[in-house]
């Protein structure tokens, strides 16, 4: 099947929108229920399950770290997070009759304890066309730095 790849861009950029406002939950009403965000700790690692990651949350962990992100006596709320994400070379790699595999490449400027912090690689998603849009089954974050000593992550990227 075929989708429109200025639909997909655009949910894209919603989801990037979420984060850079920092509303994670609105960022999780983005996800199915069975949704996965994985950030691997090596390049081309093929299991979050086997291996070590430096994330691998399913719906219940990010309900989690949301709900420590925005709490008031969290330490990264001492100080101001922001962040920029940008988005290109979106292509959908696969697809089905109701679901797509796409592939993106990312920059994302975080400014956080006064430090200004740049990660850039590919993003993989696995979407699902419902009644109520896009949804995304799966994320995957792939760092180019993934295997290199990392500043600590205060929200996804």
């Amino acid at each position: 099947m075929s989708f429109d790849i200025r639909e997909i861009e655009t949910f894209l950029y919603d989801e990037a929108d979420c984060l850079d406002r920092a509303d994670l939950e609105a960022w999780m009403a983005l996800y199915t229920e069975d949704g996965t965000y994985w950030m691997p700790a090596s390049p081309n690692q093929t299991s979050p399950t086997t291996e070590i990651s430096i994330i691998y949350d399913d719906r219940l962990l990010m309900e989690i770290r949301r709900l420590n992100y925005g709490h008031e006596l969290a330490a990264s709320m001492a100080y101001a997070v922001r962040s920029s994400h940008l988005i290109g070379n979106v292509r959908i790699t696969t697809s089905n009759a109701d679901s797509c595999e796409v592939s993106s490449n990312f920059q994302v400027a975080l400014f956080y304890r006064g430090e200004q912090t740049l990660y850039a690689g590919r993003y993989n998603h696995a979407l699902i066309k419902t009644g109520d849009g896009w949804k995304i089954r799966h994320k995957r974050v792939d760092l180019l730095t993934c295997d290199q000593p990392l500043k600590s992550l205060v929200i996804y990227l």
